[in-house]
């Protein structure tokens, strides 16, 4: 069956580059397989995939028939629908923007396209300001740049929810690749006034609103500080430069290698600020300039990752702190400054550090804790919109380097994060202080915490079978001990049951069932495991106590003696 699609993709396809790729694989039947056997699976993350020719990869074709598929699910929602299209610096990222366009002009879909590259928070700000009743990014994220992606946002400008997902992935199975998928011209759509370019207005709009989330305002005036910031070759560069110099920050340094756009991410294989290896230069540069504080953002813009200084050297912070830090740091501000709402809430996932919802409390911050992935962070926005009490949300935050404050954006937001940390780095050493000091404070009050994710890779076409065997293995046989340390309740999210090991009692979660499990250590100790939503990876995640890295350093070890041997 496989054989015979690619055969029909061998006839049909017109693109030079895709069919140089079709006659290299002539005879190969793994690598003609691997790219026919399965098309690629469209969810709410949309679609993400590698680059090339197949049902099974990411090109104008598979891109064609899920805008396809979404032009005839939002027709059959909507008299006249309106979608906003934008799109970042990877490997044809701007062509398959522009397939998406063509294809929703000549379906009778109003379309906004931005004009330039452009990153996730924009694309949710105007998606809102457009009233559009969908958004699409292209972009793979921060994977390596042989991956593109296609990401579909609803009307609230949160990634799209699983119902309308279904529905859009009913409509994709009813079309043929080819024969089925409407197009048209490109420059006579814009001639008509169905393309249209994203105004200068709705830009503007969203830089005010990420200046409008600041607190010191004049704070870069009264505190001068050196930045180091790179973009990762991504869509970063023009909105967080244009923010950080409306905010009065003066004294920013680019890292000059991965300044401009390249989606082969030349001098970071993985363009993720996770990594180090991609946050190397960054890491020299600040270092060589004796700056303040490195900040980077991934191709897309909604993560954000930073490096400040400790002594004489440059540390890099993990998610949970930036996230613990920027939770102490809003909710006191504000509070100090008059601004802090009544009955305020921060919204994090539950795979992030516990350590934030003590500090939320100590301010008096109620925390919500919800599933990963950021659109259920912006579902409580939503809900807080609802009863028109969306000033109550002051921040959310995942612990994979995602920031949000305000609610006019329902994605990650590494433009205004960005400005924020900025501002925080700032306020610490007007006042003699720093990042890493206000970080070591917040340990010696509430106790050492070690948050830690550990990624256990599975590629290929049995990977995912793999997965699934290794979760239902752990479903099958509980394990009762982690090293040492006794599993003392355990929390199944796809059956919603919270089990306690002592008493054997149970109850239910009141959450949306995932594949996720949770093992509640003796000790306070927490580990959750969870399959990725967007890669052929099995994640861990880690919250160890201890009083101080070396003891929870040590545990975490001990714990890991079984981990491994259950996903390695």
């Amino acid at each position: 069956m496989y054989n015979k699609e690619y055969l029909r993709w061998c006839e049909a396809v017109g693109e030079d580059y895709l069919q140089a790729e079709l006659k290299e694989i002539n005879g190969n039947d793994e690598a003609i397989k691997e790219r026919f056997l399965l098309n690629l699976e469209f969810g709410t993350a949309g679609l993400r995939g590698v680059l090339g020719a197949g049902t099974n990869r990411m090109n104008i074709y598979t891109v064609g028939k899920a805008t396809q598929g979404l032009a005839n699910f939002l027709k059959s929602e909507n008299e006249n629908p309106v979608v906003t299209i934008s799109y970042d610096s990877r490997i044809r990222s701007d062509e398959f923007a522009q397939v998406a366009a063509q294809i929703l002009a000549a379906n009778s879909v109003k379309v906004y396209l931005y004009d330039a590259l452009a990153p996730v928070p924009m694309l949710s700000f105007a998606t809102r300001a457009h009233k559009s009743d969908a958004g699409i990014m292209i972009t793979a994220s921060h994977n390596p740049a042989k991956y593109n992606g296609y990401k579909v946002y609803g009307p609230d400008g949160c990634q799209m929810t699983s119902e309308s997902a279904d529905k859009v992935l009913a409509e994709i199975n009813k079309l043929d690749i080819f024969a089925d998928i409407k197009k048209a011209d490109f420059e006579q759509a814009k001639a008509e006034g169905k393309i249209e370019y994203v105004s200068e207005e709705v830009k503007q709009a969203y830089y005010d609103w990420c200046l409008g989330q600041m607190m010191r305002k004049d704070i870069f005036v009264k505190e001068p500080m050196k930045m180091v910031y790179t973009p990762l070759n991504g869509s970063g560069l023009v909105p967080v430069t244009t923010v950080l110099a409306k905010a009065g920050l003066k004294d920013i340094t680019i890292v000059e290698e991965q300044r401009l756009p390249d989606g082969n991410f030349p001098t970071c294989p993985y363009p993720n600020p996770e990594i180090r290896e991609a946050m190397q230069l960054g890491l020299d540069r600040v270092k060589e300039l004796d700056g303040d504080v490195l900040i980077a953002t991934d191709p897309d813009a909604d993560r954000v990752g930073i490096a400040v200084k400790e002594n004489d050297e440059y540390v890099l912070l993990t998610g949970n702190q930036v996230g613990i830090l920027l939770t102490d740091y809003i909710a006191k501000t504000r509070k100090e400054l008059g601004t802090l709402p009544e009955n305020p809430i921060m919204v994090k996932s539950i795979v992030s550090s516990s350590l934030a919802d003590a500090v939320a409390a100590s301010h008096g911050v109620e925390t919500i804790n919800v599933l990963t992935g950021f659109k259920y962070i912006g579902t409580e926005i939503k809900k807080l919109e609802e009863k028109g009490e969306e000033e109550r949300f002051i921040l959310g935050f995942e612990e994979s380097y995602g920031y949000l404050v305000g609610s006019a954006v329902r994605d990650k937001d590494a433009v205004v994060a960005t400005l924020l940390i900025s501002e925080m780095a700032a306020y610490y050493r007007s006042i003699g202080s720093s990042i890493n000091k206000a970080l070591q404070d917040i340990y010696a009050k509430f106790g050492y915490y070690l948050n830690k994710v550990d990624s256990y890779e599975f590629e290929g076409l049995s990977g995912m079978d793999k997965m699934k065997d290794i979760m239902q293995g752990l479903r099958d046989k509980p394990l009762a001990k982690l090293g040492s340390l006794p599993v003392v309740a355990r929390e199944d999210y796809k059956t919603l049951t919270h089990k306690d090991e002592l008493t054997g009692e149970e109850w239910h979660i009141d959450l949306p069932n995932a594949n996720i499990l949770i093992y509640l250590l003796e000790g306070g100790h927490q580990v959750i495991v969870r399959p990725s939503g967007t890669e052929p990876k099995i994640k861990v995640y880690y919250s160890i106590k201890g009083k101080d890295l070396e003891e929870a350093t040590a545990i975490k070890a001990d714990i890991d003696t079984v981990i491994k041997a259950v996903l390695a």
